[in-house]
């Protein structure tokens, strides 16, 4: 029976059986230890007992199984390697091979905690076929010391159902329904109550599920036996769940000799950028976010991002922001025995427009300024260049925000503007918290100073303008602020401050305290 699904897209699923195992012999060989000559189980504490989770192969050939306890296994082979069980180590190791299989496809799912799915649609001819791409991956794997098995089929769940419970290998679209049907039912990954009552009724293969009549299958074990069967068979498909998200455009070489000069990796990406700005010019797109892999031949990978302010698709501006950025690592990139791959990818893009040089050729001041808080941020960080945006709040410290330069929001330029000839009415910088003053005299209770003193030092008043009185945001719910009568002033040498006094004076013998909130330039 051939497949009804005619969807063109092809999978590959990874299995690894032993990676607990393969881990901790990999970790070892790193370690320098010598090669393991016992059998290596690793134990978890299951149903109050001791029990094997995990067995390499020696101990799978010693009878040394998943469910046994320690207590039996003693019984069975005296002399043995244990392990505790690390499921997040595990998961870390699955993410690195996750992270190596990039370099195959972007999109590369999980499948549990002991397998992959690859969307490789599109992707085998630069590999030889899907043959020699089945093979390359399988052999790197085997040489990486892991353990796996592979499929290709037309649905992620027929390749997962093949990866698991048979050989493997490539099976051609219209033979997926054929070559499940006699596998497990346990193929289909149903839970084990499923299985066993689906075995107990007689119905031990997939075929067998496949030959009856749907309906009351659906009825008696619940509609998604009928979903995970389709898929299974190949005659429907439910796409997968990349684990990262799918860049825009992508651009990349490959080396027949892996490289490890920095001439050689700055090189290439100046390489890489320049075709990357291409496919952006094309679409008439600017990139905002980039990101550069660096596959190394010992299966590391190595991402290094870079975030711009504006659209960005200049390969000689690009090229210098990643060199800030590789340049200010505080974990350079480690070539090891050098890159095989590396990659350029915008993440992220946005239409831009070409810019208007001066007529002497130069580029505009604002240009200017963006490139110099794109290297600024490439060299230390994004969140550590900022800017102001404003806020919609009349408290002082709350009217403001500094936010990452290159953040979309920092192109906000709502700012209420002074009056021409007038001086601000605010200080650009604020002291957080305000500074308290002592020593104050005024002329009225309900006046400015005229003389204060903060820092050790008396300041006399020659000017004050004011008071701007400020209340609590009655709206937010939170300790009540009192209210803020602010005075600018001047003394006599000509500093000008920005204060305040918190409270309001109800009586000639009030003294609220007061506190200096900001210096004018």
């Amino acid at each position: 029976m051939s497949s009804l699904f005619s969807g063109g897209r092809r999978y590959l699923a990874l299995w690894f059986p032993l990676l607990p195992t393969d881990r901790l012999h990999r970790l070892r060989k790193a370690n320098g230890a010598a090669p393991a000559e016992k059998p290596l189980v690793i134990l978890a504490k299951v149903r109050s007992a001791l029990r094997i989770t995990h067995a390499d192969r020696r101990a799978h050939t010693a009878r040394l199984l998943p469910g046994l306890t320690l207590a039996d296994a003693r019984a069975r082979v005296p002399d043995f390697d244990t392990e505790d069980e690390d499921q997040a180590a595990d998961l870390a190791a699955l993410e690195h091979i996750a992270d190596w299989c990039d370099r195959w496809t972007p999109l590369v799912g999980m499948d549990g905690a002991d397998g992959l799915i690859l969307d490789i649609t599109g992707c085998t001819h630069l590999f030889g076929g899907e043959a020699g791409m089945l093979r390359e991956v399988l052999g790197r794997l085997t040489a990486f010391g892991f353990t796996s098995r592979g499929a290709l089929a037309s649905t992620p769940d027929a390749a997962r159902a093949l990866a698991r419970y048979s050989k493997g290998g490539v099976i051609p679209a219209g033979r997926t329904s054929e070559v499940v049907r006699p596998l497990p039912i346990a193929a289909l990954g149903l839970d084990d109550a499923r299985v066993i009552a689906l075995a107990r009724a007689g119905l031990k293969r997939v075929g067998d599920l496949a030959d009856r009549p749907r309906a009351p299958l659906a009825a008696r074990f619940g509609d998604d036996l009928l979903d995970l069967l389709l898929r299974t068979l190949g005659e429907a498909e439910h796409p997968i769940s990349p684990r990262r998200p799918l860049p825009e455009l992508v651009t990349e070489r490959r080396f027949a000799e892996p490289i490890g000069r920095a001439e050689d990796v700055e090189a290439t990406i100046g390489e890489l950028g320049r075709d990357l700005a291409l496919l952006l010019e094309a679409r008439g797109h600017g990139g905002r976010r980039f990101e550069a892999s660096f596959f190394r031949a010992d299966g590391a990978v190595r991402r290094i991002p870079v975030l711009t302010g504006r659209p960005l698709r200049d390969a000689k501006v690009l090229a210098r922001l990643f060199s800030e950025r590789l340049d200010a690592l505080a974990d350079p990139v480690d070539p090891g025995f050098g890159f095989d791959m590396i990659r350029l990818a915008a993440l992220s893009s946005e239409a831009a427009l070409n810019v208007q040089a001066e007529l002497d050729g130069r580029e505009s001041g604002d240009e200017a300024v963006a490139e110099l808080i794109d290297r600024l941020g490439a060299r230390f960080g994004p969140s550590r260049v900022t800017r102001f945006v404003p806020r919609d709040s009349h408290i002082p410290e709350r009217a403001a925000e500094a936010v990452p330069a290159i953040s979309p929001e920092a192109g906000s330029n709502d700012w209420v503007e002074s009056e021409p000839g007038e001086p601000p009415a605010r200080p650009l910088r604020l002291f957080d918290p305000p500074e308290p003053i002592d020593n104050t005299l005024f002329e009225v209770p309900d006046g400015p100073p005229i003389r204060f003193r903060w820092r050790r030092i008396v300041h006399e008043v020659a000017r004050a303008e004011g008071p701007e009185r400020i209340a609590a945001e009655w709206w937010r719910r939170e300790r009540e602020m009192p209210t803020r009568d602010y005075f600018r002033v001047e003394d006599r040498e000509g500093r000008r401050f920005w204060l305040y006094r918190e409270g309001v004076v109800t009586s000639p013998g009030d003294q609220p305290p007061w506190f200096l909130h900001g210096l004018f330039a």
